[in-house]
């Protein structure tokens, strides 16, 4: 890995790189993915779940969650879980700050024609990462898709998502909208409705999964008097997957993610979609 920056180290037995700004540090899989697997402030633990141990056998082969950061597509379906545990290439960023900055650029899935990316930028002196997801269809047939970044986290702490607050006037059309899946409930004791907006509790329980449409493109996830913000474009006006969902929140027995959407697109044979986070983490409290 000669050229690259950073350092490397290990995730369970996977090669990783580890990049660290002296305000935070972030590593990903070195030869999987792309995924980035721990993410945490200067001298501090990672704020990702891992999960090394939990995977599930699909029709492409096995396919191994392991945690923290990975982007799929949306409208979830069977394809995403392609296996992507082998031929990652990595490329250092020359224009990122520092030359803090890696290229993680996934096998192609030649199932369904479609190559995963994520740029990862540390921003200089401040505890903050900006990452581009990039999904290029490099097959023939066109792809309806939207890029789909899913972010797990440790449970212990509280998620929330900003809504638009409610006004005196009388208005003719709905501003807010918030969507369930099957196996979730309303009376979930993990749930809390707000005008402010939603909270989800990350304490072990049922599989429970919201979304909505936010106008603010923030959400956050505190834990141990650490804050974690995730910012991206909502594009509000755009047309999403999941009865228009542009943030989604899913907690289980064992961890919690935040999860953001782009638009959905008609992805033409040689053309890419991207989607952009930025990511700050910073003590509280």
């Amino acid at each position: 890995m000669s050229g690259l920056p950073g350092t490397s180290g290990d995730f369970h037995g996977r090669p990783t790189r580890r990049l660290d700004n002296g305000r935070c540090w972030l590593e990903v899989l070195a030869e999987a993915g792309p995924r980035i697997v721990r993410f945490g402030l200067a001298g501090g633990e990672s704020i990702l779940a891992e999960t090394p141990e939990i995977g599930w056998e699909t029709t492409f082969g096995r396919f191994e969650l392991m945690g923290g950061h990975r982007v799929w597509f949306a409208p979830e379906r069977a394809e995403c879980s392609i296996p992507d545990s082998a031929g990652l290439t990595l490329e250092p960023l020359p224009d990122a700050a520092f030359g803090l900055g890696l290229r993680l650029i996934g096998q192609v899935q030649e199932q369904i024609g479609l190559r995963k990316t994520i740029e990862v930028r540390l921003a200089p002196e401040s505890a903050a990462v900006d990452l581009r997801h990039v999904l290029s269809n490099v097959g023939d047939s066109t792809l309806d898709l939207a890029v789909w970044p899913v972010t797990q986290l440790k449970l212990g702490g509280v998620a929330r998502v900003e809504l638009p607050p409610p006004v005196s006037e009388h208005s003719f059309v709905p501003n807010r909208q918030v969507v369930l899946w099957p196996y979730s409930s309303w009376e979930d004791e993990r749930l809390s409705l707000a005008d402010a907006g939603i909270s989800v509790k990350a304490t072990p329980g049922p599989m429970v999964k919201l979304g909505c449409l936010s106008h603010s493109g923030r959400l956050t996830y505190e834990r141990e008097a650490v804050l974690l913000s995730i910012s991206f474009d909502p594009a509000p006006d755009a047309r999403h997957p999941d009865l228009g969902c542009n943030v989604e929140v899913y907690c289980d027995q064992g961890s919690i993610e935040l999860e953001t959407l782009g638009p959905l697109v008609a992805l033409g044979p040689g053309e890419s979609a991207v989607h952009d986070e930025r990511w700050d983490l910073r003590q509280v409290g």
